[in-house]
C-alpha cells in the first residue's frame, strides 16, 4: 500500500511510521473510550501523561511544534472517525473546543454525506511534512488578519444596533434609519452621526 504514511521517516520527519500511527489512533480511541467527552487540550495532556512523546505539550511552545502537535491529533481523529464509520460502531465529532464520542446514528453510515476539506487535509499526511515554519508563520498571520477583520466588523455592527448574521441590505436599512433620527437637521447629535457614518464606512470598506 502507498502513500504519506508508508514513506521511510526521516530523522526529521514529523510523521511517525505506519505501525506507531496506528499506535496512536488505537490510544485516542482508547482515551475516548474512557472519557468520551473532551477537548482537544485535555486529550494532548493525557497522551503527554501516558508517555506520548508525539504530544509533548512542551512542543506547544513552539509554532511549528504546535502546529504539528495538532495536525497529528487531528489526522489520528479522522483516521478513527473513518474507522468507527465503517464499522458503524460511533461518531466521532471533531472541533478544536469539543471532541466526542458518542452512538451511531440509524443505520451504519456515520460520516456526513457533504464534502469535508477539513478531513481530507488532516487524512493527507504531506501536508504535515511540507509546512515548515514559514508556513505556519504565513498561516498564523492570516489566522490574526482575519481575526482583526472580524471584531472590526463586531465593533462597528454595535455602533448600528446590530450584530451577525446579517446581511447588507439590513445593515444599510438600520443604516438609514439611524441617520435620518440623529441628523443635526432634524435635532440628532451630530458626533453620534460622524460616529454612524464611521462606522457603515468600516462595513463598506471591509472587502
Amino acid at each position: 500500500m502507498s502513500g504519506p504514511d508508508r514513506q521511510p521517516q526521516a530523522p526529521d520527519d514529523p510523521v511517525p511510521p505506519p505501525e506507531r500511527l496506528e499506535a496512536l489512533v488505537e490510544a485516542v480511541h482508547a482515551m475516548l473510550r474512557a472519557e468520551p467527552h473532551t477537548t482537544e487540550h485535555a486529550l494532548i495532556r493525557r497522551l503527554d501523561e501516558a508517555g506520548h512523546a508525539e504530544f509533548d505539550r512542551r512542543r506547544l511552545a513552539d509554532p511549528l511544534g504546535l502546529f504539528r502537535v495538532h495536525f497529528l491529533l487531528f489526522h489520528c481523529l479522522h483516521r478513527l472517525r473513518e474507522r468507527l464509520a465503517a464499522s458503524g460502531e460511533a461518531s466521532l465529532e471533531i472541533h478544536c473546543l469539543r471532541i466526542r464520542l458518542g452512538p451511531p446514528p440509524p443505520g451504519r453510515h456515520t460520516l456526513p454525506d457533504a464534502h469535508d476539506p477539513l478531513r481530507d487535509f488532516y487524512l493527507d499526511l504531506a501536508h504535515l511534512r511540507s509546512t515548515d515554519a514559514e508556513a505556519v508563520r504565513a498561516l498564523l498571520e492570516g489566522f490574526w488578519r482575519e481575526a482583526a477583520r472580524r471584531e472590526a466588523r463586531a465593533e462597528a455592527l454595535a455602533v448600528l444596533g446590530l450584530e451577525d448574521p446579517v446581511d447588507d441590505a439590513a445593515i444599510r436599512r438600520r443604516y438609514r434609519q439611524l441617520a435620518r433620527q440623529h441628523h443635526p437637521d432634524r435635532g440628532g447629535d451630530g458626533a453620534r452621526l460622524r460616529e454612524i457614518n464611521a462606522a457603515m464606512d468600516r462595513l463598506l470598506r471591509r472587502r
